[in-house]
């Protein structure tokens, strides 16, 4: 799935937050030592992240332009569902249970 912001840019607006906004007013040396340790396992996951092999969206885009010309496969409506599912489930999971 190719949404944006994608996870390894979330992290990497999380930490620059962090960085720019928090630290810089943390007087306290154990919530900044924990700021800075939530800093850098978000740098890993930022790693982590850029690892994976990127996501192809074709056959969603080639089910789009379908949909788009007029010409709506047998189980679309099916599949279409369970793309926003699996989607929710990462973004917003209470949100789904609400309708289950």
């Amino acid at each position: 799935m190719s949404d944006r912001p994608t996870a390894q840019e979330l992290a990497e607006a999380i930490q620059e937050f962090l960085a720019s906004e928090i630290l810089p007013t943390v007087s306290d040396h154990r919530l900044r030592f924990r700021t800075l340790v939530a800093m850098n396992a978000l740098g890993i996951v930022y790693r982590e992240l850029a690892k994976l092999p990127p996501e192809h969206d074709a056959e969603q885009r080639e089910l789009a332009a379908r949909i788009r010309a007029g010409d709506v496969p047998a189980g679309t409506l099916a599949r279409v569902k369970a793309d926003a599912e699996a989607r929710l489930l990462v973004a917003s999971p209470q949100y789904l249970e609400r309708y289950r």
